[in-house]
């Protein structure tokens, strides 16, 4: 397998990370399975605050793994603190991952409940200089994760990403994505767990304190179609459909999930 085409097909997926990217196999690896009894309610968790500026927002593109929007990260304009956290994290992109079909696609699973999608909203911490040293920092990353059910309504959060779809169809397009803020995808309940874990591609630096939202966001069935309908290969290539472009979950290794809610 080599360096640049780890995926998720069985030749090289999750499975076979580990022969090129040996931290695959560490002690501290996400996505995990979420059991309810196995949580720790910590009274002294406090909430977690998100002040994004809508104008920060660049880019959406289609990399072939995944539908990433890209924010600007070069000074504090888009800001999460608060929660686990100790000073505030700088916003720099979101990315989704999904399943081929409504039954499963969310990485992390709760009480034995996958969801169709999961959306991560990805932060550094600027002490640490730039994104790269970041990465080396067991506080150099804060990920917020919302799992995606899907309902009837479709959800007008959701719409402004999916709308730009059509134009990032094939691995490699991207487009402008202007004037977005991202916390309309909050869901209303703040309510999190965290615990301290990786990033859940390759080279999965265990970097991250995950702030993992309780409450789903709603999307409608044919929202879902329209982020199957992105294809993993380039323009000039077959269309193959970019689906299951997701972890299973991890050994827990000893880790302690805490909740800041009872």
């Amino acid at each position: 397998m080599a360096q640049s085409v780890w995926g998720y097909d069985s030749d090289n997926g999750p499975e076979r990370w580990h022969e090129n990217y040996p931290l695959a196999k560490g002690d501290k690896q996400s996505p995990i399975e979420i059991n309810s009894k196995d949580v720790q309610h910590d009274s002294s968790l406090a909430s977690w605050h998100a002040s994004y500026d809508p104008g920060a927002a660049k880019t959406i593109l289609n990399n072939g793994r995944t539908c990433r929007v890209v924010f600007d990260d070069t000074f504090d304009r888009s800001v999460l603190r608060g929660g686990p956290l100790t000073g505030a994290y700088r916003l720099r992109q979101l990315h989704l991952h999904w399943g081929s079909s409504d039954d499963h696609g969310s990485e992390h699973v709760v009480d034995g409940v996958k969801y169709a999608a999961e959306l991560h909203m990805v932060h550094w911490n600027p002490k640490h200089g730039n994104f790269a040293g970041a990465l080396k920092q067991p506080d150099g990353v804060a990920v917020v994760g919302i799992f995606l059910k899907v309902g009837k309504t479709p959800k007008p959060e959701m719409k402004r990403i999916l709308e730009e779809i059509e134009n990032i169809k094939t691995k490699g397009k991207e487009a402008p994505f202007q004037h977005f803020d991202p916390s309309i995808l909050f869901p209303k309940s703040r309510d999190y767990w965290t615990y301290h874990g990786s990033f859940t591609t390759p080279p999965c630096e265990e970097c991250i304190t995950w702030i993992l939202l309780r409450e789903p966001i709603e999307v409608s069935s044919d929202q879902m179609a329209k982020l199957r309908s992105l294809s993993k290969n380039s323009e000039n290539e077959p269309v193959t459909p970019l689906v299951d472009n997701w972890r299973p979950p991890q050994p827990l290794k000893g880790r302690i999930v805490r909740a800041s809610f009872k």
